[in-house]
């Protein structure tokens, strides 16, 4: 079970054309978005992109992709992620593109960075982009190329079964096909032959416009941690305890949470370490982690449920945490909490023992939120 707390208004985004006639408004786009004109002069390889920088492949892409009927016939609110998500899809590449050795273009990671830069942008938004709705938009950026390198993944089915659980993949799909039709490239039909693939292959594996479902939470816990599962078996529930996973930024109210919802567990909190064992609060050194571990050990080995209380904004780091719990046939259940960054910074100001400004900017710029593939359960609780 998920639970996303957030406003219920509804939501659309700036200059996303609307019927009957789908005008394109980009003389207001640039003027209104800074992050439009970083996109002038951005250079891409001619032999994938002769239309030109990426500025003028934007510009196409949103062109290609609010002329497809499969996008006009969606609903508004809909519409509008894909939107967001095809201005948005190389918001990075002036970052990450560089000329290599042999003269070709490149822009290597720049999808996966785009997408923390698309949450960094929407976040800004006045009012605030609702969770979901920026999420989504993240998570199209952040996959939008799937659909083209499929088949060259090493589990197919595994890929599209895990995307499906973060965002629908026939979203995915509109937004390549947009990219393909907005450039200008020799193979364009072999690539569209590739989305069509993936749209099929979705369907057959029940996961094209929702997602892929399981016989239990325990059953997809157990297929995301097998290269080659059965997204159909019914996993055994072994499980002996459980281990809540707390997430968020210094200062996003996991303290408050614990007391006001589960004032009843053990708490093993990274923080009460530091301060027992004299280390500053922006330090975590190995003998800290290998404590908390230990006591860990302790409540896991006679099955006693317990909370894990650190930051753990990346998903590497929970990974290694969870891996961990779940040597131990412990459920895992993730509770994430976010607010505002202007409001953790101004509470940070005011503990007794703060986190450096700078800490918590890094920490931000690098946040990966948890998605329903890390564990048995994942809670988002967010206050905009």
């Amino acid at each position: 079970m998920t639970a996303i707390l957030s406003q219920s208004r509804s939501w659309t985004f700036p200059f996303c054309p609307e019927p009957p006639d789908w005008f394109l408004d980009w003389d207001s786009i640039q003027n209104h978005f800074d992050w439009i004109q970083n996109l002038k002069g951005c250079q891409q390889d001619p032999i994938y992109h002769a239309e030109g920088d990426v500025f003028i492949h934007t510009k196409m892409v949103c062109e290609a992709l609010i002329s497809s009927p499969n996008w006009r016939q969606l609903p508004e609110k809909e519409r509008s992620m894909l939107f967001a998500a095809a201005l948005l899809h190389d918001v990075a590449k002036p970052a990450f593109t560089k000329i290599e050795a042999d003269g070709r273009i490149s822009s290597k990671g720049h999808a996966r960075q785009g997408a923390r830069m698309v949450r960094q942008i929407l976040s800004q938004f006045e009012p605030p982009v609702q969770f979901e709705i920026r999420e989504t938009v993240v998570a199209i950026v952040k996959f939008g190329s799937l659909p083209i390198w499929l088949i060259d993944k090493p589990n197919p089915q595994q890929s599209v079964i895990k995307v499906s659980q973060v965002v629908r993949c026939d979203f995915l799909a509109l937004l390549a096909e947009a990219d393909v039709r907005g450039r200008q490239c020799s193979d364009r039909q072999e690539l569209l032959d590739k989305i069509e693939l993936f749209r099929e292959f979705c369907q057959e594996n029940n996961c094209l416009d929702s997602p892929r479902q399981f016989p239990s939470a325990h059953s997809r816990f157990i297929y995301f941690r097998k290269e080659n599962g059965n997204p159909d078996y019914e996993a055994f529930d072994d499980t002996k305890c459980e281990v809540i996973l707390m997430s968020g930024l210094p200062g996003s109210g996991k303290d408050y949470w614990i007391r006001k919802n589960l004032a009843d567990l053990p708490v093993i909190s990274l923080d009460a370490l530091r301060k027992e064992m004299n280390v500053p609060p922006d330090e975590t050194p190995g003998n800290v982690i290998m404590e908390a571990k230990n006591r860990a050990r302790e409540y896991m080995r006679v099955g006693r449920s317990f909370i894990w209380n650190a930051t753990n904004t990346t998903k590497q780091m929970r990974q290694q945490l969870i891996n961990f719990f779940a040597d131990y046939q412990a459920r895992i259940r993730i509770v994430y909490l976010e607010v505002p960054l202007d409001e953790v910074l101004q509470r940070n100001r005011s503990r007794i023992a703060t986190v450096p400004e700078a800490v918590i900017r890094k920490l931000a710029a690098r946040l990966d939120i948890p998605d329903i593939t890390e564990a048995h359960q994942v809670e988002w609780i967010v206050n905009n």
